[in-house]
């Protein structure tokens, strides 16, 4: 397949880009800015409507991942009208050209399109997102479900990874720079999240791109764990000190944030294992696979 990436040097962007090439896909790497990414680089800004076309136009795509999004959500609070423009009116642009040119898309969402009060979040339950950035993503999916359109919503939540990308540390990866180093970290005991292994989440998708898997599927890690929980399972997991994690709660990190965050935006993700062989991670398995490519890599250093 031809194969347009959007976002291809971020967190998941990069994976999936990797795993595309070495399936033999030829790969066109959508980014606005950075280092090129790996395969055909394409200068990509959603912002910029006349780029995303050049983009198609260059890579004439078969299926197209549209993983490019504002991401950090006190930022889209901050700046409500950017965040608008690349998460909602940029994936309008992507979706519109990805029909116009018959590609199928694959649009990477959120868990934060739901309100937190319920948890193990379902495909068809009611959305409600309570900050910008799940609006903005919201507002994506609706702008990707067309009459014609080719389409699957992959919603996911916190991902994760062994390497920085686009000179951001992710959660996980920060945890094990913090713990390695011997330094106490805090973090929420009652925010519960599916946090996902970017190995993992872009193994699926392009399976379910290839399986032409439609509509909207939760693709995220297998369990419901709190941000604490999931600090304590990857200190275990490395082996690190568990007792450099403190508790808190949400009230304590409020006047910090300038977004609301949901208290349990949990994802039910028994639908997509029930269609994929590249099955949803336990966190376990997830952890393991993580220590695995961090060790590669320092042994590669």
């Amino acid at each position: 397949m031809r194969i347009l990436i959007t976002g291809a040097n971020g967190l998941l962007g990069t994976e999936l880009t990797k795993l595309c090439i070495k399936k033999g896909h030829e790969v066109f790497s959508g980014y606005p800015t950075g280092t090129p990414p790996p395969g055909v680089p394409i200068h990509l800004d959603l912002t910029d409507a006349a780029s995303v076309a050049a983009a198609f136009r260059q890579s004439r795509p078969d299926a197209v991942f549209h993983c490019a999004a504002m991401t950090d959500v006190d930022k889209c609070e901050e700046d409500k009208e950017l965040a608008t423009r690349v998460n909602t009116e940029g994936t309008k642009t992507v979706a519109s050209l990805a029909t116009g040119s018959g590609s199928r898309l694959v649009y990477v969402s959120t868990d934060y399109v739901f309100s937190g009060e319920k948890g193990l979040y379902r495909e068809g339950d009611p959305t409600g997102p309570i900050n910008h950035y799940g609006y903005t993503k919201l507002m994506g999916e609706r702008e990707v479900i067309s009459p014609g359109a080719e389409y699957l919503i992959a919603r996911t939540s916190v991902i994760y990874g062994s390497c920085p990308a686009m000179g951001k540390v992710n959660f996980a990866l920060w945890l094990v720079e913090s713990l390695r180093a011997g330094k106490e970290v805090t973090l929420i005991t009652d925010q519960f999240v599916s946090p996902t292994l970017n190995t993992s989440l872009a193994s699926m998708l392009l399976e379910a791109c290839g399986s032409r898997l439609s509509g909207i599927y939760h693709m995220s890690g297998a369990e419901r764990v709190s941000r604490y929980d999931f600090g304590i399972r990857l200190a275990e997991a490395f082996g690190f000190d568990r007792g450099l994690i403190r508790p808190a709660l949400m009230e304590q990190f409020a006047g910090r944030w300038k977004a609301r965050r949901p208290a349990d935006s949990s994802l039910d993700t028994s639908k997509a294992a029930g269609a994929l062989r590249e099955k949803p991670l336990v966190l376990n398995q997830a952890l393991a696979e993580l220590k695995k490519e961090i060790d590669a890599q320092c042994s590669q250093a």
